[in-house]
């Protein structure tokens, strides 16, 4: 049943480290800002990481989710714990009858993955992946211009962390683009060719990824996280028009080409829209190169500026809220993953072939 628009949703976040402490602050200052919403409990095994993270965040701390349910009613959960831990986390959640937001990749393996869908559906719980580049407001304001993408270009580069080595960078950073791109397409992938190497740790480091799909899209992936800069874009070409977003910079840019008509004697060409473009975008793009042909229509439509963390946990709260499905289903999850899987897969045949696996050692 649909929870009151008035009465707080009762959260708690299991996992204390980089993810479950943003989780955490963004829970708080939703409270703050008078949003129906109540942070009243952190979990860790660590307590004192789990007591520092409680402290800054007005709330309580735990070292298990057992403790956690005992200690009071829990409407819903965000699980920011390693992937390895993110099904036993989850099935004692939903089986408490909480709703859970697991953060990205979904698990593991495709069985896990198959696994929590399956106790969702069972205990009838909201549950949602956190592919939190679906809330860029770049990419929302993407969504309504997309009609037939035929080719993508995507670079997600970083700098090297210690952060979330458990996994490789096609889990850790390229399955953001994936999600993405796979929403967008919303077609079966025919084939997958890749190559990745481990740089700086013992797991895959920077990969590029060439997928084709069955309606002909193209799809080009390039993910670094040993990278001397920080570069996020994708750029998507369909009829008639480029499209280009920004993860960092939250925009979008679109260019259109007019159709070319018969014209009429007299007739002026098309107006080129610079919509809301600042002056130094205008700038960027005329500087050192010829003006644009008059049928090239320049468009930026409206970004409505929110941290994309506040608002993946807004809409995950609504849905808990509404008992409705939620943007980013767990069957979206497991999509994002089997990709991902099948491009590691990859990877390790392209090893063997170029017989680097000795020069890995």
């Amino acid at each position: 049943m649909p929870r009151s628009s008035t009465s707080p949703v009762l959260v708690a976040v299991v996992g204390c480290g980089a993810f479950g402490r943003n989780h955490a602050r963004v829970y708080h200052e939703l409270e703050q800002k008078g949003e129906p919403v109540k942070l009243v409990g952190v979990v860790d095994t660590n307590m004192m990481r789990a007591e520092a993270v409680a402290a800054q965040n007005g709330t309580q701390a735990f070292p298990g989710v057992r403790e956690l349910l005992e200690a009071g009613e829990v409407h819903a959960a965000s699980v920011a714990v390693p992937t390895v831990h993110h099904l036993a986390v989850a099935r004692e959640l939903l089986a408490g009858g909480v709703d859970v937001l697991i953060e990205k990749p979904i698990a593991t393996t495709l069985a896990e993955a198959d696994e929590l869908i399956a106790l969702a559906r069972k205990h009838n719980r909201v549950a949602q992946v956190g592919h939190l580049e679906r809330f860029n407001p770049g990419v929302r304001a993407a969504v309504p211009l997309v009609t037939q993408p035929m080719f993508f270009e995507v670079h997600r580069l970083s700098v090297f962390s210690p952060r979330a080595l458990d996994v490789d960078v096609v889990l850790d950073l390229m399955i953001h683009d994936l999600d993405i791109v796979l929403s967008f397409v919303n077609s079966p992938v025919r084939e997958v060719r890749a190559v990745g190497l481990p740089i700086l740790s013992d797991k895959v480091d920077i990969a590029s990824v060439r997928l084709e799909f069955e309606n002909g899209c193209v799809a080009n992936f390039t993910a670094s996280r040993v990278s001397t800069e920080k570069v996020r874009k994708l750029r998507f070409f369909q009829p008639h028009e480029y499209i280009s977003i920004d993860y960092s910079r939250r925009d979008v840019l679109s260019i259109s080409v007019q159709p070319p008509t018969a014209s009429q004697p007299g007739q002026e060409a098309p107006e080129i829209r610079t919509g809301a473009f600042r002056a130094e975008d205008i700038a960027r793009m005329t500087k050192s190169t010829p003006p644009l042909p008059p049928q090239f229509a320049i468009g930026k439509p409206p970004i409505e500026q929110e941290e994309p963390l506040h608002a993946e946990l807004r809409s995950f709260l609504s849905a808990v809220r509404r008992v409705n499905a939620p943007v980013v289903t767990l069957e979206d999850g497991r999509r994002a993953l089997a990709l991902a899987l099948d491009i590691l897969t990859q990877i390790e045949e392209h090893t063997r072939r170029a017989r680097l696996q000795n020069l890995q050692k």
